[in-house]
């Protein structure tokens, strides 16, 4: 049965251990991976379908501390899931939310080419499948709403399912146009209420793990939080799992310094429970504490 009143979304433990898998993933990737080329022009070394990684929400928030992440990056990728929830699919919408880092990617050429205007990631971005996903009787349909609706009505359910993909504006080739500047990389969510504890699992089609990694387990545990709260349990776990999980080739010798530098204890996030809606949530909500890291690897290419 559902608690009556709203529990903490997380009671962290009192003594939070390290955690290693991060950088454990990017040193199987180093060992184990193929060199593959890619869309980017980029040859990335790429394995299909590593180890998923599982975080108890207790033990800390999975900001990484083998390299800094600053409040800038963290709030961006929290501000862009929010956006995203909120159907935004142009950098100027993003920025409202407190996402700005879209700009190479919605360029005048890349968005012309794909038949959009400047600034637009198309019908097929994150935005528009969360938000206003196309349907055979006609209105769009909200993903986020009716789940947060489902969960709360009938909580037992193995169906709290999401997806990003609109198959019909991803496809490329002769005589198709892909109708989105990135093909969505991550975003296909499914939420299980067991015991009052929620876990939220999310499967990551392409992940570069030195740079959009970080950024992505930052977003979905804020959004396992969220999720939480608004309908009334306690964020329990976050699991991350992988299809096509890789390293750019120039990114190898930034990695190989990185997996050498000893891991930190995950911070402690800090969210506003006055929030009760999951489209009111704003970055300004959260707040990030107790958080020790190395120094920042500012240097790190991305591939666009």
């Amino acid at each position: 049965m559902k608690k009556e009143t709203l529990p903490n979304v997380v009671t962290y433990n009192q003594k939070r251990v390290p955690d290693e898998q991060y950088k454990n993933l990017l040193k199987f990737i180093l060992e184990n991976g193929t060199v593959a080329e890619s869309q980017q022009e980029i040859d990335a070394l790429t394995y299909m379908a590593p180890p998923s990684l599982r975080f108890k929400l207790a033990n800390g928030f999975p900001i990484i501390t083998e390299r800094k992440i600053s409040k800038k990056v963290w709030g961006q990728a929290i501000g862009e899931i929010i956006g995203f929830i909120n159907g935004a699919r142009t950098q100027e919408e993003l920025q409202t939310y407190g996402c700005d880092w879209w700009h190479s990617w919605v360029t005048e050429a890349k968005c012309k080419k794909r038949g959009l205007e400047e600034g637009d990631m198309g019908p097929g971005s994150y935005g528009a499948a969360f938000h206003d996903f196309p349907t055979a009787e006609g209105p769009t349909y909200n993903q986020f709403q009716n789940i947060i609706e489902q969960i709360k009505e009938k909580p037992h359910l193995r169906t709290h399912f999401i997806s990003p993909w609109i198959p019909q504006y991803t496809i490329r080739g002769k005589g198709k146009q892909q109708k989105v500047v990135v093909c969505p990389c991550h975003g296909w969510i499914h939420i299980r209420i067991i015991d009052n504890k929620l876990t939220l699992h999310m499967f990551q089609r392409s992940s570069d793990t030195p740079i959009g990694l970080p950024a992505n387990l930052a977003q979905y545990a804020a959004l396992t939080m969220m999720i939480a709260q608004v309908t009334g349990y306690e964020a329990y776990e976050y699991i991350h799992s992988f299809s096509d999980a890789h390293i750019y080739v120039d990114q190898i010798n930034h990695v190989k310094e990185l997996v050498q530098r000893e891991t930190k204890p995950f911070p402690i996030m800090k969210m506003n429970p006055k929030v009760k809606d999951l489209f009111q949530f704003r970055v300004e909500d959260f707040e990030l504490e107790e958080y020790e890291s190395h120094p920042g690897m500012w240097d790190i290419p991305v591939a666009i």
